[in-house]
């Protein structure tokens, strides 16, 4: 995810008003969400078969291998980017999926736009050629932790060995050294990066989390912001002492209450357009949904 300063006010469904939280949302996810979530949800949600989420992403798949044409919606720019590589890696996760030759061409495009140490940017000037949210601007093209630590991390899960991904290792692990990121996103794609080293300190994260920015601590916050939940996002997250147990149900309690009258979610920044809006609500969603379902709280 990307920082932004966009706040909008949150609404519940109302006192008194009762709503079916999965049926809802699944209404939403088949009437307004795009193919990819779609296909999404009915794999983690409905037992469909994996591979119709990797069918799904190959039209985001450009030729020279990288991911583009919106899979992250907040940019339209049809470009190989690095930050719709990461989407699409974290979707082959949530779904169980693997598709080695994919995934394979993926890298390869990584391992040719990072700089010499393996680090790579978010996105690049090639989004200013196409309809983007504000906060897509310059910071976004400086390589950084965030994504390259996430790439890393997502490539150990999905056990795909690569060269790439040994040198943005030892890269990320020299970043970690010097001391943890200021912002959330990038201590976020850190977090997932230390999940697979021995170098977890959870009592100096724990200290750190306050001082990071775009970090909402506060459930009833209505700014944008990281949240405990997205940190640990299932009860047996390596992350999960990190946050009290009462920090965790105040979370759960909001996203419950953050679902909209359609069934839906809604965002907390300002997408491109109304297209992108639905896109990125779609996977919103299937996110809340799965972290419900992970504390069993659907």
């Amino acid at each position: 995810m990307t920082s932004v300063s966009f706040k909008t006010p949150w609404t519940d469904l109302g006192e008194g008003e009762s709503m079916d939280i999965f049926t809802a949302a699944r209404d939403f996810v088949r009437r307004d969400a795009r193919v990819l979530e779609r296909r999404l949800f009915a794999t983690v949600f409905e037992g469909a078969d994996a591979h119709g989420v990797v069918d799904a992403l190959r039209g985001f798949q450009n030729a020279d291998g990288g991911f583009g044409w919106g899979l992250e919606p907040d940019k339209r720019c049809p470009d190989s980017l690095p930050l719709d590589v990461e989407v699409a890696f974290d979707t082959l996760l949530a779904a169980g999926a693997r598709d080695q030759e994919m995934v394979r061409r993926a890298v390869d495009w990584l391992s040719g736009l990072a700089n010499a140490d393996g680090a790579v940017p978010l996105c690049g000037p090639a989004v200013e050629q196409y309809p983007r949210a504000a906060h897509m601007t310059e910071w976004t093209y400086q390589p950084d932790m965030n994504p390259t630590a996430g790439l890393v991390a997502a490539l150990y899960e999905l056990g795909f060995e690569h060269p790439w991904r040994d040198k943005a290792e030892a890269w990320c692990a020299s970043e970690v050294a010097k001391g943890f990121p200021e912002d959330a996103h990038g201590m976020l794609t850190t977090l997932k990066f230390l999940e697979h080293t021995e170098d977890a300190d959870l009592d100096s994260i724990r200290d750190w989390l306050p001082k990071l920015t775009n970090y909402r601590a506060d459930a009833k916050s209505p700014e944008y912001g990281v949240t405990p939940l997205q940190f640990a996002p299932s009860p047996d997250s390596i992350w999960r002492p990190l946050f009290t147990d009462e920090q965790l149900d105040a979370h759960l309690d909001r996203l419950i209450a953050d679902q909209q009258s359609d069934g839906g979610w809604a965002l907390t920044w300002e997408p491109p357009g109304p297209a992108a809006t639905l896109e990125y609500r779609g996977i919103v969603t299937v996110g809340a949904l799965r972290t419900l379902k992970a504390y069993n709280r659907l």
